[in-house]
Parts: C-alpha cells; sequence; structure tokens
C-alpha cells in the first residue's frame, strides 16, 4: 500500500533514523567520511535525537492519540510503540552514564531499527487502512487537529 501523504514526512524521518541505526551498530562499515570511534558515533547520536528524534516521537505520539479509541487491534499496536518510545528514550538517556558505550549504542540502534519497522510494516498500513479519515485530517507538523 502506498504511503498516505500525512504519513510520508514520518516515513522520510525514518529513512534517517534508519542510517543513524547502521550508524551506530557496532558492525557499522565505514560510510562517506563517518568517523567510526565511539566518540564520534555518541557525538552524532546526542546531535540526531536531539534534532530529530525528539520532535519524531512528539510526532507520532500525537499521532497514536488522534488514532486511538477506533480499532481495539490497532489500540494494542499503538501502546505497543508507546512503550518502545519509552524504553528507546531511556536507552539513549541511559548511555551517559554506560560503562560500555560501545554496546549501549549497538541496542540501541537495533531497538528503533526493529521499532521503525514495526511501524512501517505493520501499524502505519494497518492506520491507513482501518482510519483513512483520522489520518486525512491529521496536522503531524504542528501537533494538533486540520
Amino acid at each position: 500500500m502506498q504511503r498516505h501523504p500525512k504519513l510520508i514526512p514520518l516515513s522520510h524521518e525514518h529513512k534517517t533514523l534508519l542510517f543513524v541505526c547502521r550508524y551506530l551498530k557496532k558492525d557499522a562499515a565505514p560510510y562517506e567520511g563517518f568517523p567510526l570511534d565511539a566518540a564520534s558515533k555518541m557525538k552524532y547520536m546526542v546531535k540526531v535525537f536531539q534534532e530529530t528524534m525528539v520532535p519524531h516521537i512528539q510526532k507520532e505520539d500525537h499521532l497514536f492519540e488522534q488514532c486511538r479509541g477506533f480499532v481495539p487491534e490497532l489500540d494494542v499496536m499503538i501502546d505497543e510503540l508507546a512503550e518502545d518510545h519509552r524504553i528507546i528514550s531511556g536507552m539513549y538517556s541511559a548511555l551517559v552514564d554506560s560503562s560500555d558505550v560501545v554496546e549501549g549504542m549497538d541496542q540501541l540502534a537495533r531497538a528503533l531499527e526493529a521499532h521503525i519497522r514495526k511501524e512501517e510494516r505493520l501499524v502505519f498500513e494497518k492506520m491507513q487502512e482501518l482510519l483513512p479519515d483520522v489520518i486525512a485530517n491529521l496536522r503531524l507538523d504542528e501537533g494538533k487537529e486540520e
């Protein structure tokens, strides 16, 4: 199913975040001058989380609020994604005090990647299928409905 135009900006952000996931993994391959040392990866991760991830989670949380309460099956999925947000945010916060930053970034990358795949392949598809009118009336850029 083609992505609904209102969800396309979130999908574009997911592509950016999937690159970050590949980069943060322990087995990351060199990519166009991105340094692979732990300090450089950590610095990049902090920048991306502050500039992209935090606003992205806020937009998704708004999306979830607007889609909750219509379809019980979808509510269960939304609850799982909201819990993923909490866990991933906690993993990010825990990196500050981590004794093994490389392992922590790898675990965070894998959790975030699985979360994004679940959103894209399962939840967004279900939302579009079951709640097209709700999706059509969203304004995710401002965090409120049109």
